[in-house]
């Protein structure tokens, strides 16, 4: 997962997943994810494994951009068609994904266990447009590590646009929907 640099306009300091618009050099929405994940996270097409598509595309908060969740493996060393399937998998280096991310678009990159996405401490219900239930989830000490800023724990900001409310950092929002449907579809959460 990424955290949104604060010089960027939109999202600043938002937690979210590699994305952007599709480019007419783009073949596919998935090209674009590609493309936009490399741009973004310094991530290599070739070493991400496309697993598909999750959920209906859903507009963005602002309705000008329709977002469509494409959903992919990263392989540490690139993809390898003739794995065995009980080979243990390594982990990507954050801190060279780190070190290789946009500073232009990017604030920090950083990895959110299966454990923190089940940990009742962190999540919260929360509902997504038209009252649909999810979970947000607080990863303000997991990204706090790696910020630039400290979080202000007495901010006043009630709107959960930016850096986060109260000095919490979450996933919320499209992207805490669409890893919440994630989690649906693998079982994780019923």
């Amino acid at each position: 997962m990424q955290r949104c640099s604060y010089h960027f306009a939109i999202h600043s300091g938002e937690v979210s997943f590699p994305g952007g618009r599709v480019d007419e050099s783009d073949a596919s929405f998935t090209q674009a994810a590609l493309r936009e994940t490399d741009e973004e996270l310094g991530l290599k097409p070739s070493a991400i494994e496309v697993l598909g598509y999750i959920g209906p595309p859903e507009f963005e908060m602002r309705g000008k951009m329709r977002v469509w969740p494409i959903i992919g493996f990263v392989h540490a060393s690139g993809c390898d068609p003739n794995l065995d399937e009980d080979a243990v998998l390594p982990s990507l280096d954050m801190d060279a994904v780190r070190s290789q991310a946009s500073k232009d678009e990017v604030g920090t990159a950083f990895h959110l266990p299966l454990s923190s996405l089940i940990s009742p401490a962190r999540l919260k219900p929360t509902l997504f447009r038209g009252g649909k239930p999810y979970w947000s989830i607080d990863v303000t000490d997991i990204i706090q590590k790696y910020l630039d800023v400290e979080l202000d724990p007495n901010s006043g900001s009630v709107d959960e646009v930016g850096p986060g409310v109260g000095g919490k950092v979450e996933v919320w929002g499209l992207t805490g929907w669409y890893l919440s449907m994630l989690m649906k579809r693998l079982r994780v959460y019923e």
